[in-house]
Order: C-alpha cells, then sequence, then structure tokens
C-alpha cells in the first residue's frame, strides 16, 4: 500500500466551512492526504464575517495534540488560530516535545470582517514560541506588519525586510503574502538570507474566504510529500488559483465565499 501522507491542522472552527479547521482538512482531502485537527477555538462566523470567539482551554488544545503525536506521527503540521498567548505557548512546548517537523505557521490575527480572533499580547506569543518550530511561516501584510512591529509594507523589499526580522526570530524561512497590494498579487519568501518573489494573477472574484488557511495547508501537503519548500509554495500557488477561478460555481452565500477547495475533482 502506498504512503498516505498525514497531516495535522492546529487552528480554530469555522462552522461555515470556508476557513479554519474545516478549510485545512478539505485543502489535505484534494491533495490526496490523510487530514487529522486539533481545535483551539470555536467562533461564530460565516461569509460575511466573525460575531464571536470562544478560545479552548490551553491544556485541552495540549491534550488533543498529545492524543494525536503519541498515535501517529503526522508527515508536516499546519498552525493557523491559536487564538491567547497561553495557546500558543502550550502548543509550542507540545510540538517541541515531540519533535514536530515540516511545521507551516500562518498566524491568524484579525478576521477581513469581524471581530477579532486574538487576544492582547498574541503577536508577542507567537513570536517568541513558535518561529524555530517552524519550516515556513505564512503571515499577510498586515500579520507581518504586526509580527515585526513594522509599518504596512508597499513593496516586495519591505515584505522581505519583515521576512527578515521573523527568521532572525528563529523562523527557517517565512512567506509573506502580498494579496493586498495593488496590482498583481507578489508573495515574497526569504530563506537563508535571500529573497525570492512569487507573482501570480489576480482572479476576479470576491470568493477568497479562507483563502489564507488554503494556501498554507496546501504548502504544508507538499512538504508532508517531500517537496522542496519553493516548489511546494509553487505547487500550492497555482492550486489556489484555479480553487480561485472555480469559487464562483460553488454559489454558496451571501458574503465571500470560499475557494473551491475540489475545483480538480469536479472539473
Amino acid at each position: 500500500m502506498a504512503h498516505i501522507p498525514k497531516l495535522l491542522s492546529i487552528a480554530g472552527s469555522d462552522p461555515s466551512g470556508g476557513a479554519g479547521v474545516q478549510a485545512d482538512l478539505k485543502t489535505f482531502s484534494a491533495f490526496g492526504c490523510y487530514g487529522m485537527a486539533a481545535i483551539t477555538a470555536l467562533t461564530a462566523q460565516n461569509t460575511q464575517g466573525v460575531t464571536a470567539s470562544y478560545p479552548v482551554a490551553p491544556e485541552i488544545v495540549a491534550a488533543q495534540i498529545e492524543a494525536v503525536l503519541s498515535d501517529i506521527s503526522p508527515d508536516a503540521i499546519k498552525i493557523g488560530m491559536l487564538a491567547t498567548p497561553d495557546i500558543a505557548h502550550a502548543v509550542a512546548k507540545t510540538l517541541a516535545r515531540h519533535g514536530a517537523r515540516n511545521v507551516v505557521l500562518d498566524p491568524v490575527l484579525v478576521p477581513t470582517q469581524g471581530v477579532s480572533l486574538a487576544s492582547a499580547g498574541l503577536e508577542a506569543a507567537l513570536v517568541s514560541s513558535l518561529p524555530p518550530l517552524a519550516r515556513l511561516v505564512t503571515p499577510n501584510l498586515h500579520e507581518a506588519s504586526a509580527l515585526t512591529q513594522t509599518p504596512l509594507a508597499t513593496s516586495a523589499e519591505e515584505m522581505a525586510a519583515q521576512g527578515r526580522l521573523l527568521c532572525a526570530a528563529g523562523a527557517h524561512a517565512v512567506l509573506v503574502k502580498g494579496g493586498d497590494l495593488e496590482g498583481e498579487p507578489v508573495d515574497v519568501l526569504f530563506e537563508r538570507g535571500e529573497m525570492r518573489i512569487f507573482r501570480g494573477r489576480r482572479v476576479p472574484t470576491r470568493n477568497t474566504h479562507g483563502a489564507g488557511c488554503a494556501l498554507s495547508s496546501a504548502i504544508a501537503c507538499e512538504l508532508a510529500k517531500g517537496a522542496p519548500l519553493i516548489d511546494a509554495i509553487a505547487t500550492a500557488k497555482a492550486w489556489l488559483e484555479g480553487a480561485l477561478e472555480a469559487a464562483d460555481q460553488l454559489r454558496l452565500s451571501k458574503g465571500r465565499g470560499p475557494p473551491h477547495h475540489f475545483h480538480a475533482l469536479w472539473r
């Protein structure tokens, strides 16, 4: 029997299915992987915004992760919403104890619409505890600004400078996502002192809810399969572009719907 890559999502729950754990599990399945999940928070949200967020007790988050890692060894781990500093520290301690590998950290701080998904001090807790464990950190422009305490980047060079700061905090590599820049989207990878630019095409759709979750999860899937980081990012970006192109076919909601995670299967 062929080896099935195994991935663990550590993230919050989105009951509408477009972001968080639900988006991660869909992405894992779309890439032919076996998905598992440890839930860090319950949210009340849909495609129109977040109305409430309820963090899970840190010891319960740690227990979920411990239960998985003591039985099943993931080939990669995707970390999304952590909600509180205590949860961030609990996750870091548990993963470090188990020597977790291929960790992709996608910091979730502020939703596009609605209440905050992060309590005070989370930025500092993330920077102090998780970057050394991460193979890749994938902040968007606003998250990179918050984590590095620098102004919002407006160019690839400024994005690379923020990546450099996060690498100085211990991250092996940082992909700053520039989807909010004017013009065509540009993502900037900073690794081992060097900058690499990934250019894309802006897809004309409003259905981008959970696109960041999907991209980081797709990268984690490719890392789990043994792909080099640059190839993993390129493959994930191409897949997400297809998911965004097909998103309007779903016709799900009144707000910003999700990408079509299974577009390749529905073609």
